[in-house]
Formats: C-alpha cells, sequence, structure tokens
C-alpha cells in the first residue's frame, strides 16, 4: 500500500474514532442518566468499531478504494453544511423533527438528478421526506422513547 493511499485510509480513522470518543464520552457523563441510555449503547458500539477501523487503517489492512477525489470531496460539502446547520444548530431554536425535516428535505432536492422543474419529483420528494421522518419520529419518540431537543415547533 503507498504512504498516500495509507494516509488516505487513517485521517479519516482518527477523525471517526475521535468523534466516537467524544460521543461516547458525552453519552456517560451528561445528565439525565435516562435520557442517554440509548447514545450509550449505540457510543460503546460505535467506538469499539472506530477503534477496529483504526487498527486497519494503522495496520495498512484497510484496502477498499483509493480514497476520495477532490471533485467528490466538493460535490458532498453542500449537504454536510445544510446537514450540520440545521440538525446542530438550528434544532436548538427550531426543535429536532422541524430542522431534520428542512435538512433532509434540502439534501435530498440538492443531490436528487431531477430536474427542478419536474412537479413529480417535487411530490416524490415531500412524499420521502414525511415519510422518513414519520419512521425517525417514531423511532425516537414512540419505540425508543427519548427525549430530542425542543424547539419552537417541537
Amino acid at each position: 500500500m503507498t504512504s498516500a493511499s495509507r494516509i488516505q485510509h487513517l485521517i479519516p480513522a482518527i477523525i471517526v474514532l475521535g468523534l466516537a470518543a467524544i460521543v461516547a464520552w458525552f453519552s456517560f457523563t451528561e445528565e439525565p442518566a435516562d435520557a442517554f441510555l440509548f447514545p450509550r449503547i449505540i457510543s460503546v458500539f460505535f467506538l469499539g468499531l472506530a477503534i477496529w477501523n483504526f487498527a486497519r487503517a494503522a495496520l495498512g489492512l484497510a484496502r477498499v478504494g483509493e480514497g476520495i477525489s477532490r471533485e467528490m470531496a466538493m460535490n458532498i460539502v453542500p449537504g454536510l453544511i445544510i446537514a450540520m446547520a440545521l440538525v446542530f444548530i438550528a434544532a436548538e431554536s427550531l426543535g429536532f423533527y422541524v430542522s431534520s425535516t428542512i435538512a433532509f428535505f434540502l439534501v435530498y432536492t440538492i443531490y436528487d438528478p431531477s430536474r427542478l422543474a419536474d412537479g413529480r419529483a417535487w411530490m416524490r420528494r415531500i412524499i420521502t421526506t414525511v415519510l422518513f421522518m414519520a419512521v425517525i419520529y417514531g423511532l425516537f419518540s414512540l419505540l425508543l422513547q427519548v427525549q430530542t431537543p425542543r424547539g419552537m415547533f417541537l
């Protein structure tokens, strides 16, 4: 494996490991403990997989792909900005479900190859967004009974 290829596997592995450690830390140190039961369970698995991924990258065992090109990385940036802004920042003011709905709809619209003038495509985007958010609401609120950030609308 070339040095450049190894670095392209190692850098994301370090970032994912760092994020996994932060999520695990917060899920075990924040209160109320009941609200963090689901994040604790998930963060343990997330941290374990991140450690495994980092070890494979550090040992040169990660041989999947050639990394991503600059063009592909720049293609991902708008979706990441929207997701981070609306889910992490707007969740406090608008609420988790409203901001997640807006983020999902905008990201879907940006990456949907259908023409913007196509009325059927807009209907598909709206229906898919509503169904997806209904599943998310059912999962978090009804099944897991996890409290999500409350905002102006919900």
